[in-house]
């Protein structure tokens, strides 16, 4: 059975090695590299969830995802639209419904930082904000309760921009639990990676 961890934006696939190497299932886990899916088309919402889909798909059986952030709403849009493929699903970080204040925000943010800090990252700082841009309208809110799966909803204690979309998930989707890691900010697989890996062993 395969384990699926998706990364979130400014992160990479190596940013789950620490938590995974704490985890029972290592040997078993593929991190995806979401740029690498980007490169394939334009740079969208629409495009990346395409890519990311077609790889989900081609999996041989039922899949386990876990997603922080960007990874997290693709998981959770991949489980929506395929409940019979996803055994468990791991939400970490993640919204449902995104929020354009704060998107828009963090944009006028992104526009004035360098390019170098967006190519580190395997992207170009247009297609960063592009990228972006195009996930202002998803809102997933009228799709959550259609989730059966066991679901796992974590947030960091002091990820204030996330904890309400958390509870809010928790509340809707039926076979779900929530659990709130201490101390840790909305990068929790680099900010408390033990404490992660050690939740995830006990759900999965």
């Amino acid at each position: 059975m395969q384990y699926i961890f998706v990364h979130g934006l400014g992160q990479d696939f190596s940013s789950w090695n620490q938590t995974v190497s704490h985890m029972n299932l290592e040997n078993k886990i593929a991190c995806l590299d979401l740029y690498s899916f980007l490169k394939r088309g334009e740079s969208s919402y629409s495009s990346l969830y395409k890519y990311f889909s077609q790889y989900c798909d081609e999996v041989s059986g039922p899949i386990n995802l876990c997603g922080l952030s960007l990874g997290g709403v693709l998981a959770l849009n991949y489980a929506i639209d395929n409940p019979s493929k996803v055994k468990s699903l791991i939400l970490i970080a993640a919204q449902y419904q995104m929020p354009k204040v704060l998107l828009k925000a963090q944009n006028i943010i992104f526009r004035f930082m360098p390019k170098r800090a967006f190519e580190a990252m395997g992207i170009s700082k247009n297609d960063f904000i592009q990228l972006t841009n195009s996930m202002m309208d998803i809102d997933f809110s009228g799709a959550l309760n259609s989730i059966s799966c066991p679901t796992l909803i974590i947030c960091g204690e002091k990820d204030i921009a996330n904890k309400k979309a958390s509870m809010a998930m928790a509340d809707h989707i039926v076979n779900s639990e929530l659990h709130f890691v201490k101390g840790a900010g909305h990068e929790i697989n680099k900010d408390n990676p033990k404490e992660l890996a050690d939740v995830l062993n006990s759900f999965l």
